[in-house]
């Protein structure tokens, strides 16, 4: 298939990317209530995709509308340039937001049980679990009923059943919640190493840090609408209010800095952080330090994924 650009409907296109999945104008209603309004994105193959958004935007719909649970009102989803269908479903690895799992069964039975509905045979879905239930240091539960687990092993034990058949695109509805930050770094090296095995993820998430972590794209979804989209990295800088952080030898007590070179920010005796005028530049900053002291660091300060969240939720009227 031919490189396709990354963009969202109407936008500007960014980068030439191989996209594997598609949703063009997808539009959901619940009687008169609009879950998604006219919401395009494109997921890049081999990628980390963030589904970003206030409780209530339309991220739930539009993933079960990807999974075929749902069914939109107008729009398509495309699966690697063609029409997605019900038998793609088996390519996909879903774990949703709401976890169930039969709480009087064993573990080890319960996750056979399951495994077998993605279409694996009982002797390789038990070797695979097994290899699993090693790796998340769970196999002494094998035996013991769902019941006796706690929330966050219960959430393992589906994670690993989500992602057991080794399906090409994974879903994730806020994988992160009710773990512990040991757990949830274990969940997020075994994302980043889906990927690396050549599997393309999307997560909802309301945890930004995750999300500078681990995605290559987003689209921020706020009243059923996207109104932001692309890559992590480039969203980041296209905010950026020309912000450096600045760490020298020695006190920055007697710098002369002009006038269009303001300290913001008190930091510890050997750095600063600078605010610089419109039309300046770091070169700029450079050329009024460098005969002045010796630089030990220097980075720009650009916004987080969270300041760029609520900033976009605000400007659309949602105080949540």
């Amino acid at each position: 298939m031919a490189s396709q650009p990354l963009r969202l409907c109407g936008g500007k296109n960014i980068k030439q990317f191989k996209m594997f999945l598609v949703a063009q104008h997808i539009e959901k209603s619940y009687g008169t209530y609009k879950a998604l309004d006219d919401v395009c994105l494109e997921v890049r193959e081999g990628s980390i995709f963030g589904l970003l958004g206030p409780n209530g935007a339309g991220k739930t719909t539009l993933i079960r509308i990807i999974n075929r649970i749902s069914r939109a009102d107008k729009g398509e989803i495309l699966l690697e340039n063609r029409q997605m269908t019900d038998r793609d479903v088996q390519q996909i690895g879903y774990l949703p937001e709401e976890r169930g799992l039969y709480r009087k069964m064993k573990v080890g039975e319960q996750a056979v049980y399951l495994a077998q509905l993605k279409g694996l045979a009982r002797r390789d879905a038990e070797r695979r679990l097994m290899e699993w239930f090693d790796k998340f240091e769970i196999g002494g539960w094998w035996n013991r009923r769902v019941e006796e687990l706690s929330k966050g092993m219960q959430q393992k034990i589906q994670f690993i059943v989500t992602v057991l058949h080794e399906p090409r695109l994974l879903i994730f509805d806020e994988p992160f919640s009710g773990f512990d930050p040991l757990n949830a770094t274990l969940l997020k090296n075994e994302i980043l190493q889906l990927k690396e095995k050549g599997a393309t993820v999307i997560f909802s998430t309301h945890n930004m840090a995750s999300v500078e972590e681990l995605c290559d794209d987003i689209a921020l979804i706020n009243r059923s609408k996207v109104v932001l989209g692309g890559s992590v990295d480039e969203i980041r800088r296209s905010y950026s209010r020309n912000i450096y952080q600045v760490e020298i030898e020695g006190s920055p007590e007697g710098l002369q800095l002009p006038s269009w070179c303001r300290q913001i920010e008190a930091c510890d005796g050997h750095s600063l952080k600078l605010s610089l005028g419109e039309g300046k530049r770091s070169n700029d900053l450079l050329g009024v330090l460098l005969p002045q002291c010796n630089i030990l660091s220097f980075s720009e300060v650009l916004p987080s994924m969270n300041d760029i969240f609520i900033a976009n939720v605000k400007k659309g009227g949602d105080d949540e």
